[in-house]
């Protein structure tokens, strides 16, 4: 029983390997190929076995290159409004098929991260190790991969890694909202000058009066130098 389940499982492998198809001729004397059985008025049918494509095999990652990106990590440093320098970045390790992962850099947190690393807060940068270049530079690029060990250009299959999507809660100048502005206080109701410092309906008309109070003038009469009235 085991063995005729064994040749049963073979022989279904085998025919998924090969994929019949029919070779004939119409009536009109057109040749055709199908894979199902031609009708019977057909004419000089064939029977042709075609070798099924196999599927592609998925690309493995070799024990080398492994043992680079655990030794010698590339992390490449970018901004949400980092536009033409990092994706320069980005390209030229996707062209050289380099596995990297991305990290953003957008608010103070992040931007301290950076400064540790690279000692100012600058992207792109790349990280390869504890090597550090900032700024896009193609042959700095190179030479720190190359002092790692990474293949050279063109020995790995290009990669295909994307600009990671903006931070959650993260918005650029152009997307905040304008705050809107607070209606100004009404204006006092204009007066004559108070030296108390309010404002208020001017008073009656009187003489100045030193002690800062406005009031009535008093009665007329002879100057005296002491101030008194006789």
């Amino acid at each position: 029983m085991i063995y005729k389940g064994l040749l049963a499982i073979a022989l279904a492998t085998a025919s998924m390997a090969l994929a019949q198809q029919y070779r004939w001729t119409d009536a009109q004397g057109v040749v055709r190929y199908t894979d199902t059985p031609p009708p019977a008025t057909a004419k000089n049918v064939q029977k042709l076995s075609v070798a099924a494509p196999k599927p592609a095999a998925a690309p493995q990652v070799s024990f080398e290159l492994q043992r680079l990106q655990a030794n010698y990590p590339v992390t490449l440093y970018t901004s949400p409004n980092c536009k033409e320098g990092c994706d320069a970045a980005r390209a030229a390790l996707n062209k050289r098929g380099v596995p990297f992962k991305e990290f953003q850099v957008y608010d103070p947190e992040t931007n301290e991260v950076l400064k540790k690393v690279a000692g100012a807060a600058e992207v792109p940068t790349l990280q390869v190790g504890s090597s550090v270049h900032r700024g896009f530079e193609q042959s700095a690029f190179d030479s720190l991969l190359d002092t790692a060990g990474y293949p050279k250009a063109g020995l790995l299959p290009p990669g295909n890694q994307k600009a990671p999507p903006p931070p959650e809660g993260y918005a650029t100048a152009s997307e905040e909202v304008a705050k809107p502005v607070a209606p100004a206080a009404p204006a006092a109701p204009r007066g004559r000058y108070d030296p108390s410092g309010l404002v208020g309906p001017a008073p009656k008309p009187g003489i100045y009066d030193p002690s800062g109070l406005v009031g009535p003038a008093p009665k007329p009469g002879p100057y005296d130098p002491e101030k008194q009235l006789k």
